[in-house]
């Protein structure tokens, strides 16, 4: 009974000293491994993850990147994005847990591609409002009033000192002092709300070219500002993101490639700022604008070159 108790005390001694530090999520894959900073977010923290790439060459994988895709608790994507990883093989990423697509709390998946291999981690997301701490304010004593004798001079009594205000509250990881109140810093990415327009930014060479950042807008604050508008994107994110990232290596190992996937997209874009006429949150507005936009895309690239294809073919058919 002794040496019965004596194991037992030991296993509890030992699972108590482990389980305080099993903090974070990792998948140990030797080609392509990963691992996050912690395992539970909150809505507005920032999630890290770290890795490296196993007999990385710089030279011969100069162009292709990391892709990375994030799915919620019922397999829907959240996001989407891709980064370049350091030239021994290591890298680091850091995106904004929270927003419109963030709608369940649970284990979101992410998953990491670079070529053939795949790693993937888990993460809790247990949303929440952002907690913002206000210090209290500080006390201040008032002086007390002046004494005065007769019939000798009146005297008066120095008030007393203001006691000193309490020090700026210390704000923790992820937050910043703004006017004495502690608050989540707002690390905006380009890619945010629902996955970068990869096709297009490596077309333009950077994600802050004016046409880029006139993508995202359009998508952020018109097309999701509605029910609709919102629907519509999952839909189309599903199906955008399972070839958008092939076609973006393929810009950046081919410049002559990337000139002809930007002439090609440049109609598209301009049609566009059809969208910018629509109220924000107005859903008659952006779905019958968006209908629009759709029909004069599909008239450009598929119906005009079907029917001058059809006129060539009849003309080159009536001289024979």
């Amino acid at each position: 009974m002794g040496f019965l108790a004596f194991v037992l005390l030991s296993i509890s001694i030992l699972s108590y000293g482990i389980s305080g530090v099993v903090f974070a999520t990792s998948d140990p894959n030797p080609a392509l491994s990963v691992s996050s900073d912690t395992e539970i977010y909150s809505n507005g923290a920032t999630v890290k993850i770290t890795g490296s790439i196993k007999d990385y060459d710089a030279a011969m994988n100069s162009g292709k990147a990391i892709t990375f895709i994030l799915k919620s608790p019922e397999n829907n994507l959240v996001t989407i994005g891709q980064f370049t990883p350091k030239s021994d093989g290591t890298f680091e990423h850091t995106f904004v847990a929270g927003g419109p697509l963030w709608k369940l709390n649970g284990d979101y998946t992410l998953e990491l591609h670079h070529g053939a291999d795949k790693s993937q981690i888990t993460i809790n997301y247990v949303g929440g409002e952002q907690v913002i701490t206000k210090p209290k304010p500080p006390v201040v004593t008032e002086p007390e009033p002046p004494v005065v004798t007769e019939p000798e001079p009146p005297v008066v009594t120095e008030p007393e000192p203001e006691p000193e205000p309490e020090p700026q509250p210390t704000c923790g990881a992820g937050t910043e002092l703004v006017n004495g109140i502690c608050q989540v810093i707002k690390t905006e990415k380009p890619d945010s709300k629902g996955g970068g327009c990869l096709i297009a930014t490596a077309a333009y060479g950077t994600e802050l070219a004016p046409q880029v950042q006139f993508l995202r807008e359009i998508r952020d604050n018109t097309v999701m500002s509605t029910t609709t508008g919102t629907a519509f994107m999952s839909g189309f994110n599903q199906l955008y993101y399972s070839f958008s990232p092939t076609i973006a290596d393929m810009e950046r190992e081919n410049p002559i490639f990337q000139e002809v996937v930007r002439a090609f997209i440049t109609p598209m874009i301009s049609t566009l700022s059809i969208m910018t006429l629509a109220d924000d949150g107005s859903e008659v507005e952006v779905l019958g604008l968006g209908i629009s936009v759709i029909a004069l895309n599909l008239g450009m690239y598929i119906a005009a070159p079907a029917l001058i294809g059809f006129k060539v073919h009849n003309h080159i058919k009536s001289r024979k």
